[in-house]
C-alpha cells in the first residue's frame, strides 16, 4: 500500500501563490508518476498536473499552464504543486494521486487540502 498526506493549501488572494506538497510512504516503488487533481464543489475531479518519479517531462492541464509548476524530491518521497497567479477558478480541493507500476491507475490518493482563492 501506498499512503499520500497533502499539505498547503489555505486562503489566498486572487494573484498570490501557494505551494502544495504531498509526501508518499509505503511501498512507493509500486508507483511511477504522481499527479494533482482537484475538485470544486459540484464538478468532476479533473487533472491538474503530472509527472513521473524517473523524470521527464511534467504535463499540466490548459487552465494551469504557466501557472502551476509540478516537481519531486525522490529523496523525500515528495512532489510538490507551485501554484502562481492564483484566480477564483482554482478554488477547489486538491488531491495527489500516485500511479500503479501494476495497472497504470491512479490507485492511490490523498485525503485531499482545501485550497479558497478569494477575488
Amino acid at each position: 500500500q501506498v499512503q499520500l498526506v497533502e499539505s498547503g493549501g489555505g486562503l489566498v488572494q486572487a494573484g498570490g501563490s501557494l505551494e502544495l506538497s504531498c509526501a508518499a510512504s509505503g511501498r512507493t516503488s509500486s508507483t511511477y508518476a504522481m499527479g494533482w487533481f482537484r475538485q470544486a464543489p459540484g464538478k468532476e475531479r479533473d487533472f491538474v498536473a503530472t509527472i513521473a518519479w524517473s523524470g521527464g517531462r511534467a504535463r499540466y492541464a490548459e487552465s494551469v499552464k504557466g501557472r502551476f509548476t509540478i516537481a519531486r524530491d525522490n529523496a523525500k518521497n515528495t512532489v510538490y504543486l507551485q501554484m502562481n497567479s492564483l484566480k477564483p477558478d482554482d478554488t477547489a480541493v486538491y488531491y495527489c494521486a500516485a500511479r500503479s507500476t501494476v495497472t497504470y491507475e491512479y490507485e492511490y490518493w490523498g485525503q485531499g487540502t482545501q485550497v479558497t482563492v478569494s477575488s
